[in-house]
């Protein structure tokens, strides 16, 4: 199991819904002779995330162990603040059908049930101590990509339980997070639902692709902070490519984690598709902006403008849409695999 490490670094927001793909426009013909693919967005039709029905009543009090080995009683669920980097743990809770329990949300979560909620991170991963108990939470969950841990401290100390979930953000930690947070909220059997669905989506999506498995280089782009990262094991984009069939350039180089992003390094991936979120392509200057950075025009996805771009969230998410946001990731990568 791989830890998504973007930190800091990554501002991530939603995911959600039914998939599909839209054309940025025509591409150039395929240097093996064969069909324009050309750049495209990967989409979902809906983004919010499905809650269960009936939504389950919490049986508590609980008592849990959290991700951080701190054991923590819970013992009332009616006001909620889940929170972290990703948004995902929000998801969580909306999607076991406790989100009208919520009062309030970190900076990832945007989708539009939760839109109306007062944001307690303002720094996108640090929370406000004055606005977590300005909401007067009974619980908190949170994973380790936020903090500072001294204002989780802090709200330990006032009294709130804070239950830490593990900050994997990985396919095979979809579900151990579930099963977390429902544990933590008195709805285990609700939990374990959930997980029979969303697992049922990932295990079926991107599972007919083409057997030509096509090459994917992962670039985090932040052209107003002068961030350019070519993507390697272990933060999760690796996982989300391997899941569609397609090889992660970065891994089989035997980058680790996010390294600089080199025209050398671009050159030797020699990258069929190139994997980027929808805002750091957008801060590039879109395609076109992208095509003109060292490298990128000399890969056979810059010859093809074979670009495929994801909403920031909708990639790296890791929540209970994961499934939905494969089958947009395969859709958009193999819409025209195999016609070159």
């Amino acid at each position: 199991m791989k830890r998504l490490a973007l930190a800091a670094t990554a501002l991530l927001l939603v995911a959600g819904g039914v998939t599909g793909c839209t054309d940025r426009g025509p591409g150039p013909a395929s240097a093996s002779g064969g069909a324009s693919c050309g750049p495209v967005t990967a989409t979902v039709a809906s983004m919010d995330p499905e809650p269960l029905s009936p939504a389950p009543q919490p049986v508590l009090p609980v008592t849990v162990t959290g991700a951080d080995g701190a054991t923590v009683t819970v013992t009332d669920a009616s006001r909620i603040l889940p929170v972290n980097l990703y948004g995902s743990i929000a998801e969580i809770v909306f999607s076991l059908g406790l989100g009208d329990k919520v009062v309030g949300r970190d900076t990832a979560t945007t989708f539009a049930a939760a839109e109306h909620l007062p944001v307690v991170t303002p720094g996108s991963h640090d929370l406000s101590t004055e606005s977590v108990l300005a909401l007067n939470p009974s619980v908190i969950l949170a994973d380790a990509s936020i903090g500072p841990a001294e204002v989780l401290n802090q709200l330990r100390r006032s009294g709130i339980p804070v239950v830490m979930i593990d900050d994997e953000q990985t396919l095979d930690a979809v579900p151990v997070n579930i099963r977390a947070v429902a544990a933590a909220l008195g709805v285990a059997d609700a939990g374990e639902q959930l997980i029979a669905r969303v697992q049922s989506e990932i295990d079926a999506a991107g599972k007919d692709a083409p057997a030509d498995s096509p090459r994917i280089a992962f670039l985090y782009l932040r052209g107003t902070a002068g961030v350019y990262l070519i993507g390697g094991d272990g933060i999760g984009s690796d996982a989300m490519i391997e899941a569609i069939g397609g090889i992660d350039t970065g891994s089989e180089l035997g980058l680790d984690g996010f390294r600089p992003m080199t025209s050398e390094g671009l050159i030797t991936a020699a990258p069929d598709v190139l994997l980027v979120m929808t805002k750091g392509l957008e801060s590039v200057g879109g395609i076109d902006g992208l095509l003109k950075m060292p490298g990128v025009a000399q890969t056979p996805a810059g010859q093809n403008r074979r670009i495929v771009d994801m909403a920031d969230g909708l990639l790296l998410n890791f929540g209970t849409r994961t499934g939905k946001a494969v089958q947009a990731l395969a859709d958009a990568v193999h819409r025209c695999q195999g016609a070159a």
